[in-house]
């Protein structure tokens, strides 16, 4: 199905444009929550008239977050973990850990839904995209080292592993994907609940 985009969706596009997504994406995500609309010939003669504000409304929101794009471009962070001889985690760093670190080192308020990245399930340096608007994407570093170990020592052990040929991603890929869907089912289903329960509060504040 076609749909013209009423907001910026990250990833897909910017209010004004129009784009082929899946029919379940648009009818049970994006229409609803407002984003975006069937792209019938009533709707896409507003489609300038959309782009336009959401242009003007784009470079308000880029000013007023540019100062904590700066900030996050310079912000580490680190988390002890227990791992295996391979450096693979008994567990996971999770977005809602990322962000809760960030907030607490930067002392600002960022939800788990900006943070762009997968769980991280080995040792070593990671790179993670804060999305703070389509057009402010700044990256952090997280460093995952060992329970009772350095940094350094993190990071010297995953450059070991990586010039021996390990391959993490190919050696643990059946028991990350079985993970990664059963956290990617447990994340969607409480976005549900935050969604409802925010309509609700909505529809309360209306009566």
């Amino acid at each position: 199905m076609k749909v013209l985009l009423l907001q910026d969706v990250y990833k897909l596009g910017r209010a004004g444009d129009v784009k082929k997504v899946a029919n379940g994406y648009g009818r049970n995500y994006l229409i609803p929550q407002g984003l975006a609309v069937l792209a019938t010939p009533g709707a896409m003669s507003q489609a300038d008239t959309i782009r336009v504000e959401a242009d003007k409304q784009r470079a308000i929101i880029n000013e007023e977050m540019g100062g904590i794009a700066e900030m996050l471009k310079d912000v580490t962070l680190t988390f002890p973990a227990r791992a295996s001889e391979t450096g693979r985690l008994y567990g996971s760093i999770n977005t809602r850990m990322i962000v809760d670190a960030i907030n607490e080192k930067a002392g600002i308020e960022l939800t788990h839904r900006q943070i762009d990245s997968q769980p991280l399930r080995m040792i070593g340096e990671h790179t993670v995209a804060i999305r703070l608007t389509v057009d402010l994407i700044p990256e952090i570093k997280v460093i995952v080292h060992r329970e009772g170990e350095t940094v350094q020592q993190a990071l010297d052990e995953a450059a070991e592993l990586a010039e021996a040929g390990y391959d993490s991603e190919v050696e643990v890929e059946a028991e990350i994907d079985y993970y990664d869907e059963v956290e990617s089912e447990a994340l969607e289903a409480e976005e549900e609940i935050e969604t409802a329960a925010e309509a609700s509060i909505e529809e309360a504040d209306e009566v």
